[in-house]
């Protein structure tokens, strides 16, 4: 479980290293991928190598450890998040026709969440994989995939749906479908939601996640 206590860097220092780019003391997303990065230590060192690899962009952390601003940069915005972990899957008797999706989904991916704004996501956050989607009429409305990957944990993210279809209960199944995925590969999913988002959190429990600590989203910019 020590794992989930700096999520980012011990996914870009393991199963993800070739989705990123930096050294070994301090790793980002390539940035048309995503603005997640981590340093191996906490240091005013070692951050400062992180923000080195941002020249205008931001860059996302999430760490149990409180976050002080590096050298030349500035503490854009600050979140208490909520890390919740599911062993099992609830069941429900609710089925809608999905398919996954790639590359040539990648523009609506993008159109959908830029709608919808359920976290970062840009261009290339298709290319972290496992997302699968609701289509109306040949229309994306509803996705859901798999983000940072630490250890045998998975993530899941990148949870949407159109407002005209909200109410549903499409986001519930797609997450099911992923969670179902990544227990069925051995690993565990996870995810995060802030902290003051009760709704967000009661659907999370009702899928079975449950509450495993809180950690902190630190967004920071170079000066």
């Amino acid at each position: 479980m020590e794992m989930l206590d700096r999520p980012v860097w011990n996914a870009l220092s393991g199963r993800q290293a070739p989705l990123s780019i930096g050294t070994r003391g301090a790793r980002r997303l390539d940035p048309a991928i995503g603005p997640f990065g981590a340093a191996r230590g906490n240091t005013a060192r070692s951050l400062g190598m992180l923000a080195r690899l941002s020249e205008t962009d931001e860059i996302w952390l999430i760490e149990k450890e409180t976050i002080a601003a590096p050298r030349g940069t500035t503490i854009v915005r600050s979140a208490e998040c909520l890390q919740m972990v599911a062993s099992h899957v609830s069941e429900r008797d609710q089925h809608f026709s999905f398919r996954d999706l790639e590359e040539a989904d990648a523009a609506d991916m993008l159109a959908l969440a830029t709608l919808t704004v359920p976290g970062p996501f840009l261009a290339g956050t298709w290319r972290l994989g496992g997302f699968v989607g609701i289509h109306d009429n040949g229309r994306l409305v509803a996705m859901a995939g798999e983000r940072m990957k630490p250890g045998h944990f998975t993530e899941i993210s990148g949870v949407c749906t159109h407002p005209d279809y909200r109410g549903r209960g499409y986001a519930g199944f797609l997450m099911r479908v992923i969670a179902k995925r990544i227990l069925a590969r051995g690993e565990r999913p996870f995810l995060h939601s802030y902290a003051d988002n009760a709704g967000a959190i009661a659907l999370y429990e009702s899928l079975g996640f449950r509450a495993h600590q809180r950690v902190t989203a630190t967004v920071i910019r170079r000066t």
